[in-house]
Protein backbone atom coordinates (compact mmCIF):
# COMPACT_ATOMS: atom_id res chain seq x y z
CA UNK A 1 0.00 0.00 0.00
CA UNK A 2 1.33 3.34 -0.92
CA UNK A 3 0.54 5.92 1.66
CA UNK A 4 2.06 8.73 2.33
CA UNK A 5 0.98 9.60 5.42
CA UNK A 6 3.13 8.59 8.60
CA UNK A 7 1.05 9.02 11.74
CA UNK A 8 -2.60 8.80 11.71
CA UNK A 9 -4.99 8.83 14.41
CA UNK A 10 -7.88 6.88 13.88
CA UNK A 11 -10.81 7.51 15.26
CA UNK A 12 -12.98 3.81 16.18
CA UNK A 13 -9.97 1.68 16.00
CA UNK A 14 -11.29 -0.71 18.55
CA UNK A 15 -13.73 -2.91 16.34
CA UNK A 16 -14.11 -4.01 12.57
CA UNK A 17 -12.53 -2.12 10.22
CA UNK A 18 -11.06 0.42 11.99
CA UNK A 19 -8.89 -2.26 13.94
CA UNK A 20 -7.97 -4.02 10.15
CA UNK A 21 -7.54 -0.87 8.84
CA UNK A 22 -5.37 0.38 12.27
CA UNK A 23 -3.16 -2.90 11.98
CA UNK A 24 -2.64 -3.07 8.19
CA UNK A 25 -0.98 0.83 8.40
CA UNK A 26 1.34 -0.30 11.28
CA UNK A 27 2.20 -2.96 9.40
CA UNK A 28 3.52 -0.82 6.52
CA UNK A 29 5.43 1.26 8.79
CA UNK A 30 2.52 4.24 9.86
CA UNK A 31 2.50 5.11 13.60
CA UNK A 32 -0.66 4.84 14.63
CA UNK A 33 -2.58 6.70 17.13
CA UNK A 34 -6.01 4.61 17.80
CA UNK A 35 -8.56 6.39 19.45
CA UNK A 36 -12.25 4.69 21.13
CA UNK A 37 -13.87 3.90 23.96
CA UNK A 38 -12.49 0.68 24.92
CA UNK A 39 -9.27 1.19 26.91
CA UNK A 40 -9.30 -2.75 26.72
CA UNK A 41 -9.18 -3.25 23.54
CA UNK A 42 -6.56 -0.10 22.67
CA UNK A 43 -4.38 -1.24 25.69
CA UNK A 44 -4.20 -4.85 23.34
CA UNK A 45 -3.71 -2.63 20.08
CA UNK A 46 -0.42 -0.68 21.59
CA UNK A 47 0.72 -3.93 23.35
CA UNK A 48 1.05 -5.87 20.00
CA UNK A 49 2.48 -3.15 18.09
CA UNK A 50 4.96 -1.33 20.45
CA UNK A 51 4.66 2.23 21.55
CA UNK A 52 7.24 3.30 19.31
CA UNK A 53 4.73 2.07 16.40
CA UNK A 54 1.15 2.22 17.68
CA UNK A 55 -0.36 4.69 20.76
CA UNK A 56 -3.97 5.14 22.35
CA UNK A 57 -6.44 7.69 23.31
CA UNK A 58 -9.85 7.09 24.78
CA UNK A 59 -12.56 9.48 23.19
CA UNK A 60 -16.42 8.93 22.87
CA UNK A 61 -17.29 11.04 20.16
CA UNK A 62 -20.57 10.98 20.38
CA UNK A 63 -20.14 13.66 23.24
CA UNK A 64 -19.80 16.57 20.72
CA UNK A 65 -18.91 19.25 23.72
CA UNK A 66 -15.85 17.47 24.76
CA UNK A 67 -13.96 17.54 21.16
CA UNK A 68 -12.54 20.62 20.79
CA UNK A 69 -10.71 20.25 23.95
CA UNK A 70 -10.19 16.11 22.48
CA UNK A 71 -8.72 17.24 19.32
CA UNK A 72 -6.35 19.82 21.23
CA UNK A 73 -4.99 17.50 23.48
CA UNK A 74 -4.21 15.06 21.28
CA UNK A 75 -2.51 17.09 18.55
CA UNK A 76 -0.30 18.53 21.81
CA UNK A 77 0.49 14.53 22.60
CA UNK A 78 1.03 13.29 19.18
CA UNK A 79 1.82 16.68 16.73
CA UNK A 80 3.34 14.39 13.78
CA UNK A 81 -0.08 13.57 13.44
CA UNK A 82 -0.78 13.90 9.07
CA UNK A 83 -3.72 12.37 8.85
CA UNK A 84 -7.09 11.96 10.59
CA UNK A 85 -9.36 8.95 10.12
CA UNK A 86 -12.88 9.17 10.77
CA UNK A 87 -14.37 5.70 11.51
CA UNK A 88 -16.76 5.13 14.22
CA UNK A 89 -20.41 4.56 13.57
CA UNK A 90 -23.28 2.93 14.91
CA UNK A 91 -26.59 0.65 13.15
CA UNK A 92 -29.54 0.13 14.80
CA UNK A 93 -32.69 -0.95 13.29
CA UNK A 94 -35.85 1.53 13.14
CA UNK A 95 -39.27 0.97 12.43
CA UNK A 96 -41.63 3.82 12.16
CA UNK A 97 -44.76 1.71 10.83
CA UNK A 98 -44.41 0.66 14.75
CA UNK A 99 -43.68 4.39 16.31
CA UNK A 100 -43.95 3.16 19.89
CA UNK A 101 -41.12 0.95 19.29
CA UNK A 102 -38.67 3.94 18.22
CA UNK A 103 -36.68 5.63 20.52
CA UNK A 104 -35.61 9.11 18.96
CA UNK A 105 -33.59 9.53 21.88
CA UNK A 106 -31.36 6.66 20.52
CA UNK A 107 -32.27 7.36 16.49
CA UNK A 108 -30.82 10.95 17.16
CA UNK A 109 -27.49 10.07 19.25
CA UNK A 110 -26.78 7.50 15.97
CA UNK A 111 -27.23 10.54 14.20
CA UNK A 112 -24.75 12.57 16.22
CA UNK A 113 -22.13 9.75 16.10
CA UNK A 114 -21.86 9.01 12.36
CA UNK A 115 -22.01 12.47 11.34
CA UNK A 116 -22.30 15.48 13.77
CA UNK A 117 -19.42 14.35 15.26
CA UNK A 118 -17.31 13.87 12.13
CA UNK A 119 -17.94 17.69 11.37
CA UNK A 120 -17.46 18.75 14.93
CA UNK A 121 -13.79 16.56 14.35
CA UNK A 122 -13.16 18.03 11.11
CA UNK A 123 -13.75 21.22 12.18
CA UNK A 124 -11.43 21.13 15.21
CA UNK A 125 -8.44 18.92 13.89
CA UNK A 126 -8.45 21.16 10.37
CA UNK A 127 -6.59 24.16 11.80
CA UNK A 128 -3.40 21.51 12.56
CA UNK A 129 -3.58 20.23 9.33
CA UNK A 130 -4.32 23.32 7.03
CA UNK A 131 -0.77 24.34 9.32
CA UNK A 132 0.97 22.35 8.26
CA UNK A 133 3.58 22.41 5.70
CA UNK A 134 3.32 19.20 4.31
CA UNK A 135 0.11 17.72 2.51
CA UNK A 136 -1.88 16.16 5.30
CA UNK A 137 -5.33 14.19 5.20
CA UNK A 138 -8.91 14.10 6.10
CA UNK A 139 -10.58 10.29 5.41
CA UNK A 140 -13.76 8.97 6.41
CA UNK A 141 -15.50 6.03 6.39
CA UNK A 142 -19.39 6.08 4.51
CA UNK A 143 -20.50 3.43 3.16
CA UNK A 144 -22.48 2.43 0.07
CA UNK A 145 -26.10 3.14 2.01
CA UNK A 146 -25.58 6.51 1.95
CA UNK A 147 -26.41 6.93 -2.28
CA UNK A 148 -28.87 3.43 -2.11
CA UNK A 149 -30.51 3.67 1.49
CA UNK A 150 -31.42 0.37 3.41
CA UNK A 151 -35.08 1.02 5.07
CA UNK A 152 -34.57 -0.88 7.70
CA UNK A 153 -31.55 1.55 8.54
CA UNK A 154 -32.97 4.98 8.24
CA UNK A 155 -30.74 6.65 11.41
CA UNK A 156 -27.56 5.39 9.07
CA UNK A 157 -28.87 5.26 6.27
CA UNK A 158 -29.61 9.28 6.39
CA UNK A 159 -26.45 10.19 8.94
CA UNK A 160 -24.22 8.16 6.29
CA UNK A 161 -25.79 10.32 3.56
CA UNK A 162 -25.04 13.38 5.33
CA UNK A 163 -21.83 12.62 5.94
CA UNK A 164 -21.09 11.66 2.18
CA UNK A 165 -22.32 14.88 1.13
CA UNK A 166 -20.52 16.69 4.04
CA UNK A 167 -17.32 15.08 2.57
CA UNK A 168 -18.02 16.42 -1.57
CA UNK A 169 -18.55 19.81 -0.22
CA UNK A 170 -15.67 20.27 1.99
CA UNK A 171 -13.68 18.20 -0.61
CA UNK A 172 -13.98 21.18 -3.01
CA UNK A 173 -13.91 23.77 -0.79
CA UNK A 174 -10.67 22.72 0.21
CA UNK A 175 -9.88 22.01 -3.49
CA UNK A 176 -6.39 24.59 -2.85
CA UNK A 177 -5.17 23.54 0.22
CA UNK A 178 -2.53 21.00 1.61
CA UNK A 179 -5.41 18.71 2.72
CA UNK A 180 -6.78 15.76 1.15
CA UNK A 181 -10.25 15.03 1.46
CA UNK A 182 -10.37 10.77 1.06
CA UNK A 183 -13.28 8.96 1.39
CA UNK A 184 -13.68 4.84 1.97
CA UNK A 185 -17.20 3.59 1.23
CA UNK A 186 -17.92 -0.21 1.92
CA UNK A 187 -20.95 -2.15 1.58
CA UNK A 188 -22.94 -3.31 4.63
CA UNK A 189 -21.17 -5.76 6.73
CA UNK A 190 -22.44 -7.88 8.94
CA UNK A 191 -19.17 -9.64 11.04
CA UNK A 192 -15.67 -9.09 12.85
CA UNK A 193 -14.67 -11.21 10.40
CA UNK A 194 -16.18 -9.78 7.13
CA UNK A 195 -14.63 -6.21 8.68
CA UNK A 196 -11.49 -7.45 8.82
CA UNK A 197 -11.28 -8.60 5.42
CA UNK A 198 -12.93 -5.81 4.19
CA UNK A 199 -10.30 -3.63 6.29
CA UNK A 200 -7.53 -5.05 4.57
CA UNK A 201 -9.17 -5.02 1.21
CA UNK A 202 -9.29 -0.87 1.82
CA UNK A 203 -5.90 -0.68 2.59
CA UNK A 204 -5.16 -2.35 -0.54
CA UNK A 205 -7.29 0.02 -2.69
CA UNK A 206 -5.79 2.90 -1.05
CA UNK A 207 -3.12 4.20 -3.56
CA UNK A 208 -3.56 7.36 -5.47
CA UNK A 209 -7.50 7.46 -4.87
CA UNK A 210 -9.52 9.61 -3.24
CA UNK A 211 -12.76 7.56 -3.19
CA UNK A 212 -12.28 3.86 -2.80
CA UNK A 213 -15.37 1.75 -3.31
CA UNK A 214 -15.60 -1.92 -2.05
CA UNK A 215 -18.25 -3.92 -3.70
CA UNK A 216 -21.72 -3.19 -4.24
CA UNK A 217 -24.97 -2.51 -3.02
CA UNK A 218 -27.67 -5.58 -1.80
CA UNK A 219 -29.59 -6.34 -5.35
CA UNK A 220 -27.64 -4.55 -8.12
CA UNK A 221 -23.70 -5.72 -9.62
CA UNK A 222 -21.11 -3.50 -8.95
CA UNK A 223 -21.65 -2.22 -12.31
CA UNK A 224 -24.68 -0.86 -11.65
CA UNK A 225 -23.87 0.72 -8.15
CA UNK A 226 -21.08 2.17 -9.64
CA UNK A 227 -22.97 3.78 -12.69
CA UNK A 228 -24.89 5.81 -10.29
CA UNK A 229 -21.26 6.64 -8.93
CA UNK A 230 -19.98 7.87 -11.68
CA UNK A 231 -23.21 9.86 -13.07
CA UNK A 232 -23.44 11.47 -9.72
CA UNK A 233 -19.47 12.75 -9.69
CA UNK A 234 -19.89 14.11 -12.92
CA UNK A 235 -23.22 15.90 -11.75
CA UNK A 236 -20.98 17.61 -8.87
CA UNK A 237 -18.47 18.25 -10.95
CA UNK A 238 -20.62 20.07 -13.31
CA UNK A 239 -21.93 22.32 -10.40
CA UNK A 240 -18.96 23.00 -8.98
CA UNK A 241 -17.63 24.24 -11.90
CA UNK A 242 -20.52 26.48 -12.20
CA UNK A 243 -20.47 27.72 -9.12
CA UNK A 244 -16.51 28.64 -9.36
CA UNK A 245 -17.66 30.59 -12.53
CA UNK A 246 -19.84 32.72 -10.32
CA UNK A 247 -17.43 33.98 -8.00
Amino acid sequence: MSFPYKHVLLVGATSGIGTAMADKLVTEGIHVTAVGRRKDRLDAFVSTHGSLKASSLIADISNLDDLPTFAENAIKQHPTTDAIFLNAGQQRRFNFASPSTVHLSEFNKEMTTNFTSFVALTHAFLPHLLASSNHTALIYTGTHISLVPAATFPAYSASKAALDVFIMCIREQLRNSSVNILHVSPPLVQSEIHNYEMGAEVGQKMEGKKDVYIGSIGASSREQFMEIVDRRAEAIERLNELLRNLH
